[in-house]
């Protein structure tokens, strides 16, 4: 098992964009759990704690883009897209402003914290803002090149990270390929397009179906939006089938996404594993996932399903 994406978050911030005169971090009282209370250890100046104040916290990062900095706002996913909708559709998306959200604690793995705190609304509400760039990386090595590509890229950018650890996907020379999805495994029966933790998953259900004779196709979409649609049509062509997974609603999520694209260029069957028209509860991340049908076996069921 690897680090969560909030590890990663906080490497790259240390490591690399601590150098960058320009990125400047904010966080809403929050810092120890996203991590980025360590940009504070190697470049206090450019730190700044917000207290619980999320709105301000935007509006604050969207003057400091207009001054020519790179602020990167940081706390939990239901307080950056719930909380603070207002503020960054018309302060940084309305105005395409260069700012970045790095939203933390996203699905339903936050576990205990329950359904308050559980964010699987997050990327639906972040790509219907206009200007909006939406990432959810599936491992570490990946959240960490796509936080170094969204500062290098102009606009606002909404970053989906998580507090559960994730299985390693992406050796040390991966690379970034913004806006394009990611073919990790080559098959004909079924597609499988999947985001975030799911696509560890996705895999492990590409192999047990294997076992079973039946080959799927097994896509990484990180960015959301702008969603990669020449992929998705050339795995729909292919497979005749799909099925998306991922660790959110399935109402205006990946699911609704992918669905958009193959409805207006070539329908085909499609299954979506994602968390059901209902809140999050408390538990360990484990039960969770079980309890809302994220799991491995659950992706293996969709996919039978569509045979």
């Amino acid at each position: 098992m690897g680090a969560a994406t909030r590890e990663a978050y906080a490497k790259v911030l240390q490591e690399e964009l601590s150098k960058n005169p320009k990125v400047v971090v904010l966080d809403a009282d929050l810092g120890n759990a996203t991590k980025s209370i360590v940009f504070k250890k190697v470049a206090p100046e450019r730190y700044f704690d917000m207290g619980i104040s999320e709105q301000d916290m935007m509006g604050t990062a969207a003057g400091l883009a207009t001054c020519g900095k790179i602020p990167i706002a940081s706390t939990f996913a239901m307080f950056a897209a719930g909380r603070a909708f207002e503020q960054v559709r018309n302060s940084i998306a309305y105005p395409k402003l260069n700012v970045k959200i790095a939203a933390t604690h996203a699905g339903v793995t936050v576990g205990e914290d329950g359904g308050s705190h559980q964010a699987i609304e997050d990327i639906a509400l972040m790509r219907s803002i206009p200007n909006m760039t939406v990432i959810n990386p599936s491992d570490g090595k990946e959240a960490e090149e796509a936080i170094k590509a969204a500062v290098q890229y102009y606009g606002p950018v909404y970053i989906r990270l998580g507090r559960a650890a994730t299985p390693d996907l992406h050796d040390a020379g991966y690379q970034f390929n913004w806006g394009k999805g990611e073919v990790l495994r080559e098959g004909k029966s079924v597609g499988i397009i999947a985001t975030g933790i799911m696509v560890a998953k996705a895999l492990a259900a590409a192999e047990k179906l294997h076992q079973e004779g039946i080959e799927a196709r097994v896509i990484n979409i990180h960015t959301i939006k702008p969603i990669d649609e020449a992929l998705i049509l050339e795995t729909a062509k292919l497979t005749g089938k799909i099925v998306t997974a991922e660790e959110h609603s399935v109402i205006g999520g990946l699911g609704s996404a992918v669905s958009e694209v193959v409805s207006q260029h070539y329908p085909v069957k499609i299954a979506m594993v994602g968390v059901k028209d209902q809140f999050g509860c408390s538990g360990s991340p484990t039960e969770l996932l079980e309890k809302y049908e994220l799991t491995e076996i659950d992706i293996i069921k969709a996919a039978k399903f569509l045979r």
